[in-house]
């Protein structure tokens, strides 16, 4: 087999730009962070990163998919363990509503945090993650059985967004970690329950 010496430039290239992006908004946030420093520090041009990413955003976005890789796997295995669906689902809703929170405080300095727009671009990616992972999720449960099929799959996904916004407005504050089960509960079983 061939190796294309293109791709591997082109790879490498890709690759440099990811770390100093990753670094520099772990530092500095997104928005204090300029495409002319991600070039400067990745070593590569600036036409180069809007050629890979399209736009600074878009290179945000790639970090923030790459940080969740590891929850995202994590939550895909849950899918073939041998527990309840609705175990599986309680764990899975779980594990990706904590992963922005949890990203942001394992990965970021104070000034990423308090970068609002950085924050923002963070939890936007993390949801388009989790809605994929949501999908699988729930075709698997009316494969089972345990979601109505009746009900699409559509509204299902905006059912646990609204769930989601709730607990995004409570945030992270261990006095809402009681009320976060309750609602997992009234979500996985309804009023009034089986």
């Amino acid at each position: 087999m061939r190796v294309n010496k293109y791709e591997i430039r082109t790879q490498r290239k890709k690759e440099a730009i990811m770390r100093a992006a990753l670094e520099l908004f772990r530092e500095k946030g997104y928005t204090n962070v300029s495409i002319n420093e991600l070039a400067a520090t990745s070593g590569v041009s600036t036409v180069s990163i809007y050629n890979y990413f399209g736009s600074k955003e878009g290179l945000a976005k790639e970090c923030a998919r790459i940080l969740t890789l590891e929850t995202t796997q994590t939550v895909k295995r849950l899918l073939n363990e041998g527990i309840g669906f609705k175990e599986k689902l309680l764990q899975a809703v779980e594990l990706c509503s904590e992963m922005p929170n949890e990203l942001l405080e394992r990965y970021f300095s104070k000034e990423a945090i308090d970068d609002k727009v950085f924050v923002e671009l963070l939890h936007a990616s993390a949801n388009e993650i989790r809605l994929d992972i949501l999908e699988a999720f729930i075709e698997s449960g009316k494969r089972e059985g345990a979601i109505n099929a009746s009900i699409s799959t559509e509204t299902v996904l905006e059912f646990l967004g609204a769930v989601g916004s709730i607990l995004s407005r409570w945030g992270t504050a261990s006095k809402h970690q009681a009320k976060a089960g309750e609602l997992y509960k009234l979500m996985l079983y309804g009023l009034i329950g089986r």
